[in-house]
Parts: structure tokens; sequence; C-alpha cells
């Protein structure tokens, strides 16, 4: 089963994402309210979380068993080789940074497990360490309880999804939380458990789609729901990071997938579609592609406004994007899944 209309929907998001890391003098901080859509935008991090476990199971429903080795090797061949690419653009402009430990902890994937490391070298790359964690659990949740119908994997999500909530809100009530750039920011933001129920969250999500799945008109829905997620952001001042938002997520991604409206055909077009398969490339490059943009312009000692150089900068990283997707991504990912392990 393949959705078409619903990959556009990562563009967004890592667009959102893409300017609240760019420069908070950029022209759209300066409107009232729209602002706190990019102050927020750490939320479209919360979605591909839940988007990635609904694909999951939308990719895997129809499997008895997922083999482990098989899906290891095809979720490393699917992110591993710009998440590496996303380091060596990083070092071109901050080489002083290079350090052995920090390389083995991005390397690994395992840099958000230790709060003070989460943000090191290419820093949006602690989204994919959180990602490592779920593909590594996704193999044994599929065979052991979504396969089998197991319903307590219900409960344990809706559970942890509550305590998380409850955790995030109380945590810096309760003076544990020193502010942000501290080992408790770190550990509230960042620390992969706290991600978990947004893939379950998905997962559940994925399992009712593919059971009830109706195509319908939902175009009105979909407009309100959006409508929602753009009011809560903008006027709702709620801790939105860990899975609050799937509230409003989840009837977003169920009715824009199951939607035969103008909406979904308008996200189906093959250039938007284009633009949410390389949305992964515009995610974990942007920082390090932000830094070879500045690095340049100094150098050719160009002057321009913020607003003009953000111009350039977004040209520059969609055309990039596309050149690592076209080149490195998918050839990587095509020849990586060749590689298949025997069976004694």
């Amino acid at each position: 089963m393949k959705i078409s209309q619903i990959t556009f929907t990562r563009f967004v998001a890592a667009m959102a994402i893409v300017i609240s890391h760019f420069n908070k003098d950029l022209f759209l901080y300066k409107i009232d309210y729209i602002s706190n859509l990019f102050l927020r935008a750490n939320v479209g991090v919360s979605y591909f979380f839940i988007l990635s476990g609904f694909i999951m199971i939308i990719a895997y429903h129809k499997k008895d068993k997922i083999d482990y080795l098989e899906f290891y090797k095809n979720r490393f061949a699917r992110i591993y080789p710009l998440y590496m690419l996303g380091l060596l653009l990083y070092f071109m402009t901050r080489y002083e940074m290079f350090d052995w430990y920090k390389l083995v902890l991005y390397g690994l994937g395992i840099q958000s497990w230790i709060p003070g490391e989460a943000m090191i070298l290419n820093f949006p790359g602690w989204s994919i360490s959180v990602e490592f964690f779920f593909y590594l659990l996704f193999p044994f949740l599929y065979n052991y309880f979504y396969a089998k119908k197991n319903k307590m994997i219900w409960v344990f999500a809706i559970v942890l999804w509550l305590i998380t909530q409850v955790f995030s809100n109380l945590y810096p009530v309760y003076g544990a939380y020193e502010g942000p750039h501290t080992k408790s920011h770190e550990f509230l933001y960042y620390f992969p458990f706290w991600h978990l129920n947004e893939f379950l969250i998905g997962n559940l999500a994925g399992i009712f789609f593919v059971r009830n799945y109706k195509q319908k008109n939902y175009d009105r829905q979909v407009i309100a729901v959006f409508l929602l997620i753009l009011v809560s952001l903008m006027f709702v001042p709620l801790f939105y990071h860990n899975g609050l938002m799937a509230l409003l997520f989840i009837p977003a991604i169920l009715l824009i997938s199951a939607n035969n409206g103008r909406i979904s055909r308008l996200f189906s077009l093959k250039p938007l579609e284009y633009l949410g398969e390389i949305s992964y490339g515009i995610y974990i490059t942007h920082i390090p592609v932000l830094y070879l943009v500045r690095e340049f312009l100094k150098w050719q000692e160009y002057t321009f406004s913020i607003d003009i150089v953000f111009v350039i900068y977004i040209i520059v990283m969609l055309f990039s994007s596309a050149v690592f997707y076209q080149f490195i991504e998918k050839p990587m990912r095509d020849l990586l899944r060749k590689i298949h392990f025997s069976k004694q």
C-alpha cells in the first residue's frame, strides 16, 4: 500500500524545522503569532516520529512475521548513508569540532541516550538516534504483538503516552529542569524513551487504518484539523515536543491518507510528492548546508539582507537535497538492499 499524498506532509514538517533553525531575525519571526509556529517547530520532529510509526505498519502489515536482519538492513540502507553525509558536510566548516568520542557516539547513533551529548556534531542527528531505537524495537513489536493482534500493546501505548505527558509537564515544575543547553534540557527533549509513545501511537494508527481503510472526500475535515494544529501552536502554550500533538497529528494522518478529495490530488502531484521524498535529505543536511552557504557568502564578501540570504539558502538546500537523493540516497539504498543474509 502506497499513500502518495501523505509524503508531501513530510516536506512541510521539514521546512518548518529548517526555518526555525535559520535565524530569528527572519521576517517570519516579526509577524505576531506566526512566529510561534516556528518557535515551536520542534513539533515537526514529533510528527516525523508518529508518521514513521504509521508508515512502518503500512509497509509491513501484510507480513506474518518480520525477519530481523532483513528489516535492520533495509532501515540501515534507508537512513544511514545520508546520516553520515550530513556529518561529512558538517566537518567541512566545523573541522575543529572533530572528536573521536563524539564521532563514535554519532556513528553508532547513541548520542541521544546520553544527556549532554545529544546535540553533538550535526545536531539534527539526535532524532535519527531516536529512530534507531524505534527500528530496533519494531520487528519484536510486530512479531509478538501486532501480527498476533495482542491488544496489550494498545494499553501499553496509551498508558505510556499519558505517563510521558505527565512527566513532561511536571519535570520543569518541580525544579529538575535547568533551562536550554543543559543536560536536563536534553533529557527532557531528546531522550529516546520519552519519544517511544509517538512511534507506538503511530503504529496503532497504522493498524486502525489498514483495518478500517475507506476512501472518502475528507477535504473539509483535513482543513479543519490543519487549522486546529495552527491555532494550537500559535495560541496555546503547552509542551508539544513529546507526543501531545498526537491528538491532532493522528487525525490529520488518517484523514489525509483516506482522503480522495482535491487536497489529496494536490498533494499527490509528482513535484510535491518528490519534495516529500527528498525531505529526509533536507532535514539531515540543512544545518551543514546552512553553514556552507554562510561561509561561501562570507568568502565572497556578499552583504545581503537576512531575508535574501534565506532565499539563497532555501534554493541551495532544495537543489542539494535533490542531488543527494538522486545520487546518494537512492543508489546506496538500492545497493545495500541487494545484500542478502544467508540462512543456515
